[in-house]
């Protein structure tokens, strides 16, 4: 029988012989499917590609005829681009932001964008923050789709999620499963952790990617994997919507998060610790150490106090709190809700600069009456430097009416290098009428003039 009569038999038959399509509903009822609400969602989804210049040195060859032909008039030194893949979200079409993880554009110097319509566009880095793990990018596109955000809060094991990103540079795949756990912490991933953990499938190029609940809402942003063969094994790591939305937040507000010095050192609430301090559950954060002349002290922290609350967020562990505790900026009030002796406490806190604590304002000139300063050593694109950060700014006050804002570093005043609050009382006193004041707003210089 001739070749080409036999592959068309085999063809035929294994057409004849395919299995009917599912149908596409039982009893006159629809099946279940998740399409509708992708439909939805994976317009916000995006590839992203980096790429950066390396000088590449030629390494010497072993003497194999094959390789000294490959690399046969290649210079002893050349330039190479080198490209990674990763996934990213857009939360704002308006303003075409997108959110990704800060190891997806690390060390970038150029990032592209690519839609689910094919479209391409040179991003802008708004800002990061590598102890989240998080960077903020926007492009320059309209018509675009933003993706829905979820409370991540609530949460539980068991809930159904779908995982969509780029795994392997194939865009738009998406993987289903569930929360396997919450909390996770201690992996030596982030600065910061607190991961939901889930079995949808997540490979090298989801990272960056969203995790949403079967509602389309952004619940988590795909970071890690456990994989101690190199390919997934069902355990991926997901940071939390809601401390996410909290880190954009503030890279769009401030161009970025500065932290600042509490001053306890904390511990997880096993079963029999609960029971000796006479709690219900071992939820929240037992202060351990509380640190001479620090916030927490301030505040009224003492050892053996368990952490409940902070603000309106319910803590569950240690690393819950340190997550927490890691959104809070410097200058800002937070309030801790404490079960001390069988009895829940209020107290209020201030988070202090790392290096001096926050002084207010107005001991330096009536102009910063309503804000608070403290010294930093700031890290931008500009350098790291040494400089005086305004914290909190009362709205209606001196300082804001002037046109300080929470986040500003001041560099200089009238010229002069103004790298502590010592050093920024002396230039302050010596020119009491006018005052030039040099300062970085996000990825942006300022003067203000005051009078």
């Amino acid at each position: 029988m001739p070749r080409l009569l036999l592959a068309t038999l085999l063809l035929l038959g294994s057409i004849a012989t395919a299995p009917a399509a599912l149908p596409v509903a039982v009893d006159g009822k629809p099946l279940p499917s998740l399409a509708p609400m992708l439909d939805r969602v994976t317009a916000a989804v995006v590839n992203i590609a980096t790429s950066n210049q390396r000088k590449l040195r030629r390494r010497p060859l072993l003497d194999d005829p094959f390789f000294h032909w490959f690399f046969e008039g290649i210079p002893q030194e050349r330039q190479r681009q080198a490209q990674s893949l990763g996934s990213g979200i857009i939360v704002d079409a308006r303003k075409g932001l997108i959110l990704t993880n800060h190891h997806v554009i690390e060390e970038a110097d150029e990032i592209r964008v690519t839609l689910k319509d094919g479209r391409s566009f040179r991003a802008r880095l708004l800002g990061k923050d590598p102890e989240m793990d998080i960077a903020v990018l926007q492009i320059p596109a309209e018509d675009l789709t933003a993706i829905p955000w979820g409370n991540s809060d609530e949460l539980r094991v068991g809930d159904f999620v779908v995982a969509i990103g780029s795994p392997f540079g194939l865009s738009q795949t998406v993987t289903s499963g569930i929360v396997s756990a919450l909390g996770r912490s201690g992996l030596g991933i982030e600065g910061y952790e607190n991961f939901i953990q889930t079995d949808a499938s997540i490979n090298p190029g989801n990272s960056g990617g969203p995790l949403v609940n079967l509602r389309g809402e952004l619940v988590g942003i795909n970071t890690a994997i456990l994989a101690p063969g190199g390919g997934n094994v069902g355990i991926g790591f997901a940071i939390p919507g809601n401390l996410t939305r909290e880190v954009l937040r503030q890279i769009v507000e401030y161009g970025g998060l500065k932290r600042g010095v509490f001053g306890v050192s904390i511990q997880n609430l096993s079963g029999n610790l609960a029971h000796a301090l006479g709690l219900e559950r071992p939820r929240g954060a037992l202060i351990a150490e509380v640190r001479p002349r620090s916030p927490a002290e301030q505040a009224g922290l003492q050892v053996g106090d368990v952490v409940t609350h902070i603000d309106n967020h319910d803590i569950a562990n240690a690393s819950d709190f340190h997550a927490r505790l890691g959104l809070a900026r410097i200058g800002q009030n937070i309030r801790l809700r404490v079960l001390r002796g069988g009895k829940t406490l209020s107290l209020d806190a201030t988070i202090a600069g790392p290096y001096a604590g926050f002084v207010p304002g107005e001991r330096l000139a009536p102009m910063f009456a309503g804000a608070l300063l403290g010294e930093v050593v700031d890290e931008s694109r500009f350098g790291r430097n040494p400089a005086v950060v305004v914290g909190t700014v009362t709205t209606d006050s001196a300082a804001w009416h002037e046109g300080l804002r929470e986040g500003d570093v001041i560099y200089e005043i009238n010229g002069h290098r103004g790298t502590s609050i010592q050093q920024l009382t002396r230039l302050l006193r010596g020119t009491p009428h006018i005052w030039q004041i040099r300062l970085r707003r996000g990825e942006h210089l300022l003067t203000l003039i005051f009078r």
